[in-house]
């Protein structure tokens, strides 16, 4: 149960693969969104994802209650207005796809209709994303599966009938490298809404490459993912949490990503195997462990009773658990007080 992005495996038994959603954090500027990039890169991402739309390959120019915002980061704005403002402009793409690949970051993007996956693959899109709102769109979820790229569908909103629809339709039209993740869309949300042990449960229902969409404020959330199975994590980057873009406020500043490509990483790697074995790390401290020593002098022949032996630390002697059975013996040869207890002095 893997895909393979970009010649990175991701999935069980690999580390995280972490993607930086760049998304309209570029502010209207190229340079920003090429900056971006770098900072992904330093920060040690896997990905910098792209968000690939028009206003009108998204919505409808329109002022009509359906299209307003009325409450919420972009309240008092139209759909139209929203996405006009947010969107990262097609003549940028090349740019950026170009500059990722000389960083070495693999670059990817969500498309929102057909024109955009058709223009990503003249571009050479190596994986595609589809976003939750649009998980219920399952002839653009066809579309992409076409292409024969690998696919990572977020399921903010989508319920679990919802989200074997589109697990449906993405292998009925021939995906065969496709991957789900859990995601809340709120922006931001709280991490009491995200129910994580909800990936458990995923990865056994639908059999699939599972990781987390997280779009709370610090990594608490993405980096107890892992615990729970999670082989991909995607947040929010910016440069300025502050810098009054769409999506800034609630997206990752740099030393923030760095913290969570270490840290994710570091979650990985302590949850290793299950291993009772005695671990390179301890091998010079069990002689610190408790064993059994003198605590008279005793002459050869003499009995060995309950106040003449203690368990202390070091652990030269024999192990506490014997102590019973040496109660009774005698010592095979004289012993001095604080002398550990070996096989070789007891009868």
């Amino acid at each position: 149960m893997t895909i393979d992005i970009d010649g990175r495996t991701i999935g069980p038994g690999h580390a995280p693969y972490i993607i930086a959603e760049l998304s309209a954090n570029h502010n209207g500027n190229i340079d920003t969104a090429l900056k971006i990039i770098e900072e992904a890169k330093k920060a040690g991402a896997d990905a910098i994802k792209l968000q690939t739309y028009r206003p009108d390959t998204i919505t409808l120019d329109s002022d009509l209650p359906d299209f307003q915002i009325m409450e919420g980061l972009w309240e008092g704005r139209t759909l139209y207005e929203l996405y006009e403002w947010a969107h990262t402009p097609w003549e940028w793409h090349q740019a950026l796809f170009d500059h990722a690949r000389k960083l070495g970051i693999t670059i990817f993007s969500s498309p929102f209709d057909n024109t955009a996956v058709d223009f990503l693959e003249e571009l050479g899109a190596p994986a595609y994303k589809i976003a939750s709102f649009e998980a219920v769109d399952l002839s653009l979820i066809e579309y992409v599966a076409k292409t024969g790229k690998p696919m990572i569908i977020s399921t903010g909103m989508a319920d679990a009938d919802e989200i074997q629809e589109a697990i449906d339709a993405a292998q009925g039209a021939g995906c065969k490298q496709l991957a789900i993740l859990h995601c809340v869309s709120g922006y931001p949300a709280p991490a009491e809404d995200y129910n994580l042990r909800t990936i458990t449960d995923m990865v056994e229902r639908f059999g699939l490459v599972t990781g987390l969409s997280d779009h709370t404020i610090d990594n608490t959330t993405a980096i107890t993912s892992v615990a729970l199975g999670a082989s991909l994590i995607e947040k929010h980057f910016t440069l300025d949490r502050n810098g009054g873009g769409p999506d800034d406020s609630f997206s990752l500043e740099p030393a923030e990503l760095t913290a969570l490509c270490r840290d994710s990483k570091t979650a990985w790697h302590a949850l290793g195997k299950v291993d009772y074995g005695r671990k390179s790390s301890e091998q010079g401290n069990v002689q610190f462990r408790r064993s059994l020593y003198f605590v008279k002098n005793l002459k050869a022949g003499e009995l060995i009773t309950k106040d003449s032996v203690r368990s202390v630390r070091p652990g030269y002697g024999l192990p506490p658990k014997h102590l019973a059975d040496i109660i009774g013996r005698r010592v095979t040869s004289d012993v001095s007080i604080h002398s550990a207890v070996t096989e070789n002095v007891i009868n």
